[in-house]
């Protein structure tokens, strides 16, 4: 009966540790773009974000691979705003971090840094090393593609990017930013 306690106890000890992830770069994929000044205008407000490192444009693509300063927390709806300030949108964006011992399971929330993640359709796993997560986030894709997400999952908080009222456990607060990510 006490070993069963203490094994318990250490259990909900790893679960409340902070975790520990870093995200080191972003692939970011923007509509609206029609010419190389159009790239240019999103590289420059890219590289004004304070996490930014660098920022390569791929024009024929209108894809964009951002480096993310080490040890400086990551901003996903910061990123957002400086591609819709210069005039576009998003419609895709990848980030990749590097974890350890991060347990998911599917449609619970988990906090990553300062902010808190939903992982959708990823089942119940442990996140370790170089991941990618796919960001799910009505504003993060294409209005053509958050329709077929939104359709295949039921989770109130994924059209409106924050946490539903009446909720319990764990987790944010009621209207708190929630990103909505799969791997």
């Amino acid at each position: 009966m006490v070993l069963k306690k203490v094994f318990v106890l250490l259990v909900m000890a790893l679960l409340l540790q902070p975790v520990q992830a870093q995200f080191s770069k972003a692939s970011l994929q923007a509509t609206g773009l029609t010419c190389a000044m159009c790239s240019n205008a999103i590289n420059k407000a890219l590289q004004e974000l304070p996490f930014v490192e660098s920022v390569k444009a791929d024009i024929k693509n209108s894809a964009f691979s951002i480096a993310f300063k080490q040890g400086k927390p990551v901003n996903l709806d910061a990123i957002r705003d400086a591609v819709e300030e210069a005039g576009f949108f998003v419609g895709g964006l990848q980030v990749t971090g590097t974890f350890s011992e991060l347990g998911i399971r599917a449609e619970t929330f988990t906090r990553i840094g300062d902010a808190w993640f939903l992982f959708l359709k990823t089942g119940n796993r442990v996140l370790n090393g170089e991941q990618t997560l796919r960001v799910l986030d009505k504003s993060f894709l294409t209005a053509k593609e958050f329709k077929k997400i939104s359709a295949s999952v039921s989770v109130p908080s994924l059209q409106t990017g924050k946490a539903a009222a009446g909720r319990s456990g764990e987790g944010p607060k009621e209207g708190e930013r929630v990103f909505h990510v799969t791997i």
